[in-house]
């Protein structure tokens, strides 16, 4: 149980902090805009649930057939990328704000199918591949995959609230800078890690 307790909070909080200011939060935005909330969600947890389900099991595979040191020093370059990736920023072009805007159909289904596709290759499955590497067993493996699920549904729906509650008024400079600190010191951690 401790291990699956370990794998659940240390990816919710990474996968949160990734979501912060990522174009993911600004796609239930934009959704939100059309649809109601409760459906827009569920979509987003229906496609992150498999997305990260897919993350989690790439990453076990890679953690069980590479060296803990070549793992741990990967992980902490991907967590610094992951930290300038963050500070860049990211912003929906105008063909996805459009696809938001105008998908037809479910909610649910119009909400899973974007973000899905979203996902793929995005830093939050990247950081999730990355987390799965770092546990073994079952218990690991789980954890990372419900708490990076959870963490970032959680982070697109607060999103959701504040968007509809502050507008666009929000800090979005701060929240960048302070999810790359984050990763930054989570990279750096693994970095020692590795070396010791």
């Amino acid at each position: 149980m401790g291990i699956f307790l370990a794998a659940l909070a240390v990816s919710f909080a990474v996968i949160f902090v990734a979501e912060l200011g990522d174009k993911s939060q600004l796609m239930a935005l934009t959704f939100a805009t059309r649809y109601r909330a409760l459906p827009v969600l569920s979509g987003i947890t229906v496609a992150t649930a498999v997305v990260h389900a897919v993350s989690v099991g790439v990453g076990y595979l890679l953690g069980a057939s590479l060296p803990t040191f070549w793992i741990n020093l990967a992980a902490a370059v991907a967590f610094l990328g992951f930290g300038l990736w963050t500070l860049r920023g990211d912003v929906l072009t105008s063909d996805e704000q459009h696809k938001a805007r105008r998908s037809g159909g479910s909610a649910v289904l119009a909400a899973s199918v974007a973000f899905f596709l979203a996902e793929l290759g995005d830093k939050t499955m990247l950081a999730t591949i990355t987390l799965a590497t770092q546990y073994d067993g079952w218990g690991g493996v789980v954890g990372v995959w419900a708490g990076s699920t959870v963490g970032m549904v959680i982070a697109d729906g607060l999103a959701i609230a504040a968007g509809r509650l502050l507008g666009r008024s929000l800090p979005e400079k701060l929240i960048r800078v302070g999810a790359a600190v984050l990763f930054f010191a989570f990279g750096a951690w693994l970095a020692v890690e590795a070396f010791l």
